[in-house]
């Protein structure tokens, strides 16, 4: 990153010292496949390593080519086909031979039900949809042959279990494809619904290779290295920050199906992976696994996580036990990916008390949130980005589009951050997540972070409750290491040794795992929903904890 003087305000100016690539993701492939054929791109790392599937540049864009003339035989450039399945080769394939063919590839998270899998498709306008036979309980071809009739724009369905045959009517490629530019559109991912209904985010060609790029660069993914993740596809996280992350350095995409962290560690010590992307929840899982000592990691580099607070306890112990660098991203849908991030080569305190500073070519600004006006330095307020990772928009949907992309190209994110001189983010929450009692403003990030200090608190998530008096209540609901709990009281203490006396939480709640999304995130939404329907019960102040609560 440039050398540039400290700032004034909370306004960054985008650093152009890393050009922008005017290129599409077929494009990439196609160069890729030229400058290093033989170079293998991506593995399937199923659990038996014998069984794992394995593609080399030119084979990856042979089979995407094959992929894109038989979409071609039944789709027009511009039309939307949904993916429903969770990770898997035949969705990375699908992603390629999309792109390929001008089409724009609509994820849906593999956990969605019928109804849920109904909105996406009707809102994207969807005119085929790929997926799975079978996700857990789930039986996805009957989910879809029950929507189907209700979905006259749906005009192909495609089980994964007949997927050979859909790609053997694509066997003799096109003597040229369609004509696809940087700026078009390339997905649609829905929003992950942590707040409300989700909406479809247009990202583009532009927007993911670039976003992805500079995010590996600046955690020193090596040219030619091996990257691997569990990261769901059907999120930005996945199918464009890793894969897009790994090809951008003409690396090797390494990806696990589903995550488990025994399985990982074989992974890393099989495929000798220099790095790593997860969210907190499976760092943790691999730093706790019995396995990990026995293992052969030293090819392990760096490891990337986000998608959620990273604690600094998490970072430091990863550092000493994985022997690794680490990286830390903040990002969103409807920006691609990465918007600011730490470099392995920042300085102690801003790796573990960071999230970094914005990536290249990014303009980002703390904002108020009611004005738009630039807040001083130190001082909270709303992300704002605008540069050109900004979304195209939500699908159809100008309302909420101009709810989140403003007139004059800045992107509200509705994250609420501070900004130092030296441009280093600091988290403070999500405005929804703003605690207001008694007309005071609690950002849980402050209290999340002093929990987290306390060497019997695995995990912590601090949410608003209902109070009748002064409107909310700060209530801490928490996730133990192993071996005898804390008292309430011991973490009152604790609280209150370091947070003013409304900031320390009211209600104590335990619980042994968080409800989270298919990606990893903590659904804070659900927390509050089960706290009001009171389906987790308070801790009583003054006696010790006797058995962590189940979630309901």
């Amino acid at each position: 990153m440039e050398q540039r003087p400290l700032l004034t305000q909370s306004h960054w100016n985008p650093d152009r010292s890393q050009p922008l690539l005017e290129i599409t993701l077929g494009g990439l492939l196609r160069s890729l496949a030229s400058e290093v054929p033989e170079r293998v791109a991506f593995v399937e790392a199923v659990p038996d390593a014998g069984a794992r599937r394995r593609w080399t540049y030119r084979q990856l864009l042979d089979e995407a080519q094959s992929v894109a003339t038989a979409l071609l035989r039944h789709h027009q450039p511009g039309d939307r086909v949904a993916v429903w399945a969770p990770n898997c080769a035949e969705w990375v394939l699908l992603q390629h031979g999309a792109s390929l063919a001008g089409l724009v590839l609509v994820t849906v998270n593999p956990a969605y039900v019928a109804d849920e899998v109904r909105h996406v498709l009707a809102a994207s306008g969807a005119s085929a949809i790929f997926h799975a036979d079978r996700y857990r309980s789930t039986d996805m071809t009957a989910v879809v042959d029950q929507l189907r009739p209700a979905l006259p724009g749906l005009r192909q369905t495609v089980a994964f279990s007949e997927w050979n045959r859909f790609v053997a009517e694509g066997r003799e490629p096109l003597s040229s494809f369609p004509d696809v530019q940087p700026g078009d559109m390339v997905q649609i991912q829905f929003t992950s619904g942590t707040t409300g209904r989700p909406k479809g985010a247009c990202l583009h060609h532009r927007g993911i290779v670039n976003a992805a790029r500079f995010a590996a660069r600046r955690a020193g993914f090596p040219d030619g290295g091996v990257w691997a993740t569990a990261m769901p596809l059907f999120h930005v996280g996945g199918c464009a920050g890793s894969e897009i992350g790994a090809m951008s350095s003409r690396g090797t995409f390494v990806l696990q199906p589903a995550f488990d962290a025994g399985a990982m560690l074989e992974i890393i010590e099989s495929e000798r992976v220099h790095h790593l992307h997860a969210v907190p929840t499976m760092v943790l899982a691999l730093l706790d696994h019995p396995q990990r000592p026995a293992r052969r990691l030293d090819s392990l580099h760096t490891l990337m996580s986000g998608g959620s607070p990273v604690p600094t306890t998490l970072v430091e112990r990863a550092r000493r036990e994985l022997g690794c660098r680490f990286s830390i991203t903040f990002g969103q849908t409807e920006l691609n990916g990465v918007v600011s991030q730490t470099s392995p080569d920042d300085a102690p305190d801003r790796q573990t008390s960071s999230i970094g500073r914005p990536a290249s070519q990014a303009e980002v600004k703390i904002a108020d949130p009611d004005t738009g006006a630039v807040r001083p330095l130190g001082q909270a307020g709303e992300v704002w980005a605008r540069g050109y990772q900004t979304m195209l928009g939500y699908f159809d949907s100008r309302e909420a589009t101009a709810e989140t992309l403003r007139p004059d190209g800045w992107l509200r994110t509705g994250d609420l951050a501070s900004m130092d001189a030296a441009g280093y983010m600091h988290i403070e929450g999500r405005i929804k997540d703003c605690i207001i009692r008694g007309g005071e403003n609690i950002y849980p990030r402050e209290i999340e972070d002093v929990l987290l200090a306390h060497p019997r608190v695995r995990q912590v998530c601090v949410v608003g409750a209902p109070d009748a008096r002064r409107g909310e209540m700060v209530a801490a609901v928490i996730e133990c290491e192993a071996g005898e709990p804390p008292s309430t009281l011991d973490l009152h203490h604790h609280c209150r040794r370091h947070l003013a006396p409304y900031k320390t939480p009211a209600l104590w709640f335990f619980v042994d795992r968080y409800p989270t999304t298919t990606s990893g995130k903590i659904q804070k939404y659900v927390l509050r929903e089960w706290i009001a329907q009171q389906r987790l019960v308070p801790q009583p102040f003054d006696k010790p904890v006797t058995a962590r609560v189940a979630n309901p």
